[in-house]
């Protein structure tokens, strides 16, 4: 297991297999949509070996254990950065209505100047794992895990609440000691919590699952509600993309507004595509792509996420600070969501890639005490300017 998780393929190919292997058994798949589920599961086949034919890694965890986060200008930077995003949250809260306890299906709504602070208080998923790798202070690192972890609650964000449980598992992993037994205690216990807060807030959200008129396996109709909810949202994406991909639906301007800031919506709610079910409207990262340029487009878009993948692993191996860490924690991160929404392509993934490179540059000007507590050590005389 610890050799899979260093494997990059295994948060791109084997999601994907995973969900286009639960859509068909949640399913009675119409004539001609098992044709593009079988696209997608062909190219993450060829992922994988691929990756395990090339032989890149993620580093190893010794790397990640040794490598000293806390009392450096990362961490200066990462905390203050911290702060900001804390601020933002507490902002989302006062100035509008929290849709848990006002009204849960307005969790979308952005009006009144609400999407602009949310574009920062979004990033509260990186708050563990500041915590738990820059801050010694236990309260201070408890408080910026419970912001992390309760803020989606509130907001009633199942998709940060998704990007924060997977961050705060992944930087336990990495920095676990190698000589004990994975924590899969803790692990199981994060994803069962996952779970649970999705499948109640999905029916807070959303309502009761009848309403939604998809052709359903007599499997799918057995389980219980809350197992419902969690294979509907893993399906629901490439179920969709099979549908368009039959249906050869062609429409490039959701991809121009997904690419081009301002362009227009990128939502699909409400729009002429053709969905068996409006209110089920996600289509995987390689939707947009499909009705774009068609089943070659999809295929593509899934090789340059993978390539991004690969980027933000040799990033990693060139140096295992906080910055690349993040960048690979939010990459990764959108690869093992991109069976179920875009995530990769977006402005708003760009951004944060960009902003981590930046503050990684800032934290370097920044003065080095450790190096002149090293110089005073030593007996040399700190040169000032």
């Amino acid at each position: 297991m610890r050799q899979i998780l260093r494997l990059p393929s295994f948060y791109l190919g084997i999601p994907i297999l995973l969900t286009c292997g639960l859509t068909l058994l949640t399913y009675d798949l119409p004539y001609g949509y098992a044709d593009g589920i079988c696209l997608l599961a062909v190219t993450a086949i060829a992922i994988v070996l691929f990756d395990l034919w090339m032989g890149s890694r993620i580093p190893e965890i010794t790397r990640f254990r040794s490598y000293r986060y806390a009392g450096n200008r990362e961490a200066f930077v990462a905390l203050a950065f911290s702060a900001v995003i804390v601020v933002f949250c507490v902002l989302d809260i006062v100035l509008f209505p929290m849709p848990l306890f006002d009204n849960p299906s307005s969790y979308a709504t952005m009006e009144g100047g609400r999407e602009h602070i949310r574009h920062i208080s979004n990033m509260c998923w990186i708050l563990p794992p500041v915590g738990i790798l820059c801050v010694r202070s236990r309260w201070l690192r408890n408080l910026l895990i419970a912001i992390g972890l309760i803020f989606p609650v509130v907001v009633i964000d199942r998709n940060r609440i998704f990007a924060t449980l997977y961050a705060f598992a992944l930087v336990i992993l990495f920095r676990r000691d190698t000589t004990r037994p994975l924590p899969w205690k803790t692990i199981a216990f994060l994803a069962v919590v996952g779970a649970t807060v999705f499948s109640v807030l999905g029916t807070l959200r959303s309502g009761s699952l009848d309403t939604v008129a998809l052709p359903f396996s007599k499997v799918y109709h057995a389980l219980p509600q809350g197992v419902k909810w969690l294979l509907l949202y893993m399906s629901a994406g490439p179920y969709n993309f099979g549908a368009i991909a039959a249906k050869h639906y062609s429409n490039a301007s959701f991809l121009i507004n997904q690419l081009v800031p301002l362009s227009g919506s990128v939502a699909t709610a409400g729009t002429d595509i053709p969905l068996d079910a409006s209110n089920i409207n996600v289509g995987t990262e390689f939707f947009p792509f499909l009705m774009a340029f068609g089943p070659a487009g999809a295929v593509m878009s899934v090789i340059l996420l993978y390539a991004m993948l690969l980027w933000s692993v040799r990033l990693l191996r060139r140096n295992v600070s906080l910055f690349a860490l993040l960048i690979f924690l939010r990459v990764s991160y959108v690869c093992v969501m991109s069976p179920f929404a875009p995530q990769a392509y977006t402005w708003t993934n760009f951004s944060f890639i960009a902003l981590c490179l930046l503050l990684q540059v800032l934290a370097t000007c920044l003065p080095n005490r450790n190096a002149t507590r090293t110089n005073v050590t030593r007996g040399a005389i700190p040169t000032t300017h």
